[in-house]
């Protein structure tokens, strides 16, 4: 039988579990065992570990409570679980196929077991064929009706669960495909936003990134290009578009910030920097951080 759940899947759901709530490791198994119709139950030994290792990633966190702990999803957590919308919705197509699988081979395992049954029975009959039907021979008969009863009773809650997890999987991918667009919409309202302050602080962080850019031999007479590169980069509106909202503005600009100083430093080590460009670019950052520093005050 394949693996139920693919590499790193597991991990993704658990993320999935505790983003609908708050649980402990038990609950965790038990939810999955309800999840696959009790035809798949994960051991102690399989969620503990992983429970673990999430949390030492600072994707979820606990607290204890009664003696046992309650795993909780982090910002972190959740901002993962936003940028793998489209796994999440393969995932639960791939929960549906596992059920399928597992159901198919529980029906088989009951024909198998059923077609044993009849075989014995046969050779039975044929053996006593002059002999007055007995006691075993009717306990026979009703196991046999007992084992294909549970087969079809079996086959119908999987082809149940192969439905919901069809309709589930649909609906997810809406929602991801709407959860992308809006996370786009979002990204360029603030590129919008920046783009509006950097006009306004007259170019100063364009001016610095096209100046280092532009490369460590060309000094202070490539100024004038250079900005003139720094404004068609404001100008598009796609920069860091990459970088989806995780609902933290704080974080947000934090990780907007750390790009833009690992685009000029890469700029400024495939290019080279000169002393002067150093000098240049110390006065660009302090005006820079003038006007944003007004900007964010302006709004508190």
């Amino acid at each position: 039988m394949p693996p139920v759940f693919a590499h790193g899947r597991l991990r993704l759901y658990l993320l999935k579990l505790l983003d609908e709530a708050p649980r402990h490791g038990y609950e965790v198994i038990r939810l999955l065992e309800e999840r696959f119709q009790g035809l798949y139950a994960p051991s102690a030994g399989t969620v503990y570990p992983r429970l673990a290792k999430l949390e030492a990633e600072g994707l979820v966190t606990h607290a204890t409570e009664g003696g046992r702990k309650v795993y909780s999803i982090t910002d972190a957590g959740r901002a993962e679980l936003a940028d793998r919308g489209g796994e999440l919705a393969d995932l639960e197509l791939e929960i549906r196929d596992s059920v399928t699988e597992l159901a198919a081979e529980i029906r088989d395992d009951v024909r198998g077991a059923a077609g044993d049954l009849r075989r014995e029975m046969r050779a039975a009959a044929s053996a006593s064929a002059t002999q007055v039907e007995d006691e075993s021979w009717k306990a026979a008969k009703e196991d046999l009706r007992k084992a294909r009863q549970e087969w079809k009773e079996q086959a119908r809650r999987a082809k149940d669960e192969s439905r919901r997890a069809r309709e589930e999987a649909q609906q997810a991918r809406r929602q991801a495909k709407e959860a992308q667009e809006r996370a786009r919409e979002e990204v360029q309202r603030i590129a919008g936003q920046l783009q509006e302050q950097f006009a306004k602080s007259g170019g100063v962080l364009g001016s610095l990134a096209g100046a280092w850019l532009g490369g460590g031999t060309q000094g202070a007479s490539s100024a004038g290009d250079a900005a003139a590169g720094a404004a068609h980069a404001a100008a598009d509106g796609d920069w860091a578009a990459d970088l989806a909202p995780t609902g933290d503005p704080a974080r947000d600009l934090d990780r907007l910030l750390d790009r833009f100083r690992d685009e000029v430093r890469d700029a400024a080590r495939d290019h080279g920097v000169t002393a002067a460009q150093v000098a240049e670019a110390r006065g660009h950052l302090k005006a820079a951080s003038g006007r944003l520093g007004a900007t964010f005050g302006a709004r508190a």
